[in-house]
C-alpha cells in the first residue's frame, strides 16, 4: 500500500519552507539560527494539542490500572521515538519492560539500520501486535509524522477490532491514522527547515507527545512523588547517589539517615520515603504502598490514620 508521491506533496510536512528557501547560501551560524527559530515553533503546535494529549493520557493510566500495557507502534524515526520513549520506563519509572513496548516496522534491528518497505506493508503492523499478544486492556499508540503509514493504519486498524484503546500521533491534520484511533492527536509543525525531512520539527514533536503520554500517565499511576522519581531502579551508580537523594528530599532527612532507610527498604525508594514520612519499618511501609496502589501520599495518609 505504498503512498502516492502527489498524496504527500499535499501534506504540510512534505511542503518546501518559505523562510528557509536560502538555506545552502547561509554561513554556519546564521544556518542554525534559522533551524533554531524552526523548533521554537514546536512547543506552541504541541501545547494546541494539549487537551487531546489529556484525553491520551487518562486512557493510558485507565488501562495501565486495568493491567494494560502501552504500546508504541511506528515506523523510521517514528519508530524509533517510540521505541525510545518504551525502554525509558523501567529505569525511570520501576516499571517491569512488559509495561510499556515500543514495535518498529521491519524488528528491532530496523532501529539502527533501516529496513526498506517494511513501512509500506499494511499487514505487517496487525501481525508484530499478533505476536507481541494485544489485548483488548493494552492501548496502542500509532505515531506517524505523515499520518499516512500502511504499517500504522494496519496496526491501529487491528487493535480497533480487538477492541484496544488507541491514539494516533502525527503532524498533519486530517491524517489517516488518526480517522483509525479513538484519539488523534494532530501536532501541526509544518513545512520543516529542510524539506521533507520529518526526523526534525515532527521528530521533535513526537518525542514531546511520547515524553508527555509516558510521564504523565506514571504521574497518574502514583509512580511519582512530589515531583520525584521515587521508583527509580538503582542499577548504576549514577540512579544509586539519585535514589539516595530523592528519599532525602521528599522526607528531610539528613542524607545518613535517608542512606539507612534506602538500603533497609532494599534500595526501593519509594519505600523508604513512606518509612521516613510514616515512621515505619520496611515491611509496613511495603504493605501500606499495596494497599494503596503503590501512591506515597495515599500510603502516608493511610498510615497518619490508622
Amino acid at each position: 500500500m505504498p503512498e502516492a508521491s502527489s498524496t504527500l506533496a499535499a501534506l504540510s510536512t512534505e511542503g518546501r519552507n518559505p523562510r528557509t528557501i536560502d538555506l545552502d547560501t547561509l554561513d554556519t551560524l546564521r544556518l542554525l539560527e534559522v533551524i533554531n527559530d524552526e523548533d521554537r515553533l514546536v512547543a506552541d503546535a504541541v501545547r494546541a494539542e494539549l487537551p487531546d494529549i489529556a484525553h491520551a493520557v487518562e486512557r493510558i493510566t485507565e488501562a495501565r490500572r486495568n493491567g494494560g500495557r502501552l504500546i508504541y507502534l511506528g515506523a523510521g524515526t517514528s519508530g524509533r521515538i517510540g521505541l525510545l520513549d518504551a525502554v525509558e520506563c523501567p529505569p525511570t519509572f520501576g516499571t517491569d519492560p512488559s509495561e510499556v513496548i515500543g514495535l518498529i516496522a521491519g524488528g528491532e534491528h530496523a532501529f539502527v539500520v533501516a529496513v526498506e518497505g517494511a513501512e509500506d506493508d499494511i499487514e505487517l503492523g496487525a501481525a508484530e501486535l499478533r505476536a507481541a499478544e494485544l489485548r483488548p486492556a493494552d492501548v496502542v499508540v500509532g505515531l506517524a509524522a505523515s499520518g499516512r503509514t500502511p504499517y500504522v493504519i494496519g496496526g491501529l486498524r487491528y487493535a480497533r477490532e480487538l477492541g484496544a484503546a488507541t491514539i494516533a500521533v502525527s503532524c498533519n491534520t486530517g491524517s489517516r491514522i488518526g480517522a483509525e484511533a479513538e484519539i488523534a492527536i494532530e501536532v501541526m509543525t509544518g513545512p520543516e527547515a529542510l524539506t521533507g525531512s520529518t526526523r526534525l520539527k515532527a521528530g521533535t514533536a513526537q518525542k514531546l507527545v511520547c515524553n508527555m503520554l509516558s510521564t504523565a500517565s506514571m504521574v497518574r499511576s502514583g509512580k511519582v512523588y512530589s515531583n520525584l522519581m521515587v521508583d527509580v531502579r538503582p542499577t548504576n551508580e549514577k540512579l544509586v547517589d539519585r535514589a539516595q537523594r530523592i528519599v532525602a528530599d521528599a522526607t528531610g532527612a539528613d542524607r545518613a539517615v535517608a542512606d539507612a532507610a534506602l538500603e533497609e527498604a532494599g534500595s526501593h525508594a519509594k519505600t523508604a520515603v513512606v518509612m521516613l514520612l510514616a515512621d515505619v519499618d520496611a515491611a509496613t511501609a511495603t504493605s501500606l504502598l499495596a494497599a494503596n496502589d503503590g501512591d506515597v501520599r495515599a500510603a502516608v495518609s493511610a498510615a497518619a490514620g490508622a
